[in-house]
C-alpha cells in the first residue's frame, strides 16, 4: 500500500518514474499473493497428516510433479532411512515448510529432471535432504541466503535456527542444489518430551508466519 501511494504522490510531476514504482508494487503484490497461497497450501497439507513427514512431503512433491504448469515432469523419488518417529506438532509443521519450499523451488525453478527426497531418523539428529540435477543456484543468491526472494533461502534459514537446527544448502551453476536441514533428536523427536526445545518459547507473532 505505501508502495501505490508513493507512486500516485509522483503522478503529476514524474510520470515516468511513478510507473515504475506501480510496476514494482504490482510485482511485490503478485509475490505476496503467491507466498500467501503456498503458506496455506502447506498449512493444510500438513495439518491433514497424522504425523507422518514422509507421507505430508511425498503428497506435496506428487502434486507439483503432477502440475501441468511445470515445464517439465522430473523424476521424483521419496526414501526415509531409520526408524519414523514421532515428531512435536509445531516443529514437524516447520520441517515440512521448510522442505515444502525446497521442493517447490526444485519443481518450479530448477528445470531438474531428477528430484530427490531423503528423510533419515538418526540417533542423535532429523536429516531432511532435497536435492535436484537442474540449472543450480546463483553464487550471489547463496551469499545473500536468498535476499532477492526469488529462492526464499532467507527465510528457511530463519525457520532452521527458530527450531534449533541448521540449514546448509549446496549448489553450483548447471550442477543442481542440495539442502540439507538438520535438528537434534532432543528437539525434534516427541519421545524426548522431557527436554523443550527452542520453539516452545517462540511468541504468537512467531508462529503466525
Amino acid at each position: 500500500m505505501l508502495c501505490f501511494q508513493a507512486a500516485i504522490n509522483l503522478l503529476p510531476d514524474r510520470p515516468e518514474e511513478a510507473k515504475r514504482r506501480l510496476d514494482d508494487a504490482i510485482d511485490q503484490a503478485a509475490q505476496a499473493i503467491t507466498e500467501g497461497r503456498d503458506a496455506v497450501e502447506g498449512l493444510r497439507s500438513s495439518t491433514i497428516e497424522t504425523n507422518d513427514l514422509a507421507a505430508a512431503l511425498s503428497t506435496l512433491g506428487e502434486e507439483l510433479a503432477a502440475n501441468k504448469t511445470n515445464q517439465n515432469s522430473p523424476v521424483f523419488n521419496v526414501e526415509v532411512e531409520g526408524a519414523p518417529q514421532n515428531l512435536h506438532p509445531i516443529l514437524r509443521d516447520d520441517v515440512y515448510r521448510i522442505a515444502g519450499e525446497a521442493l517447490r523451488n526444485a519443481f518450479r525453478h530448477a528445470q531438474a529432471r531428477r528430484i530427490e527426497l531423503e528423510i533419515r531418523y538418526e540417533k542423535r539428529q532429523l536429516r531432511v535432504r532435497i536435492r535436484d540435477d537442474g540449472r543450480g543456484i546463483d553464487e550471489q543468491a547463496l551469499t545473500d541466503e536468498g535476499d532477492t526472494g526469488h529462492w526464499g533461502l532467507r527465510g528457511m534459514h530463519e525457520r532452521a535456527k527458530l527450531v534449533g537446527g541448521s540449514l546448509e544448502v549446496c549448489s553450483k551453476l548447471d550442477s543442481g542444489t542440495e539442502i540439507e536441514l538438520i535438528i537434534p533428536a532432543s528437539t525434534a523427536y516427541a519421545s524426548s518430551s522431557s527436554r523443550r526445545g527452542p520453539w516452545f518459547s517462540r511468541k504468537a507473532t512467531t508462529l503466525k508466519s
